[in-house]
């Protein structure tokens, strides 16, 4: 139940695979639902960062205004599903002169929106080796992450934590000004649940970083239709969607309304160095305004 973004694995899921796949695949989905319930008993620290009756009638002209800026963005994770949405969005509202995409392999577009869309490739293990990647940025966002599934215990921390603060690392020094992590709800370092652990402790260590301005969002689950096969993920969607509306919204959102608040939240300004976002403040922004093509 990844709340950041990783790569596709290979094939072979429950569907077609036998009895200890199957089994598998049960597993995962009650340690899925239970992470799920887990979830519902967890409440942020923050009080959240929504959008005020002004601010959304404003978002028109702080778009145009951000437009004007010819600023450059980068995207880490955009092979998963939220960061796949936000770079739709951000090249359907043309909000950045130079958009970049940075991941382990090359992403293949059809569509002729994505032809001037920039790819660096890089290895993880060596990112020291690729920091020009990460150089001439103004605005990143990551929506890098893995699961415990797919990478085990080791390899879940390795790429939500030790690879999001290097990154995080090497485009501050690039001069990225604006940094937007996808981090989740009920995010704690000191949480006995690993992955809300790792989570608010990444959180902490890119705070430390000292960027201009740092944008954290802490999304309940994340309401999607993946390209890949996570059974986990497909029992939590059927959870939540069983629940009252306002219940439901207050513990999960969908992806593309996460993606709308990152980019209301980029376009307006700020003079906090550190904004937490959290579940309900993504709701309030990320439906703010629905007039947002250029």
């Amino acid at each position: 139940m990844g709340r950041g973004d990783g790569e596709p694995p290979g094939r072979g899921d429950a569907g077609t695979a036998g009895p200890a796949a199957l089994s598998a695949a049960v597993a995962a989905a009650a340690v899925a639902l239970v992470a799920a319930l887990l979830l519902l008993r967890c409440d942020d620290a923050g009080s959240g960062t929504g959008s005020s009756m002004a601010e959304t009638e404003a978002l028109p002209k702080l778009r145009e205004d951000f437009r004007m800026q010819n600023k450059s963005v980068f995207i880490l994770g955009a092979s998963g599903e939220t960061g796949r949405v936000l770079l739709k969005e951000i090249l359907e509202q043309s909000l950045f002169s130079k958009v970049t995409l940075i991941g382990r392999r090359k992403l293949t577009f059809h569509e002729d929106a994505y032809k001037n869309v920039n790819q660096e490739v890089v290895d993880f293990e060596k990112l020291d080796d690729y920091a020009s990647a990460f150089q001439g940025h103004d605005v990143g966002f990551c929506c890098l992450g893995t699961t415990r599934k797919k990478a085990g215990a080791e390899g879940f921390v390795r790429v939500d934590r030790d690879y999001v603060l290097k990154s995080a690392e090497l485009a501050k020094a690039g001069g990225c000004k604006h940094f937007n992590l996808l981090s989740s709800k009920g995010a704690d370092k000191s949480s006995n649940f690993l992955y809300l652990q790792v989570k608010g402790e990444v959180e902490a260590r890119v705070e430390e970083l000292q960027f201009d301005r740092y944008s954290v969002f802490r999304p309940g689950v994340l309401l999607c239709d993946r390209q890949e096969s996570r059974p986990g993920e497909w029992l939590v969607r059927k959870f939540f969607g069983s629940l009252p509306e306002s219940w439901a919204s207050g513990h999960s959102v969908p992806v593309t309304t996460v993606v709308r608040a990152m980019l209301n939240n980029a376009v307006r300004p700020s003079g906090k160095k550190m904004e937490l976002l959290d579940n309900k403040a993504i709701h309030d922004l990320g439906k703010a305004d629905s007039s947002r093509t250029p």
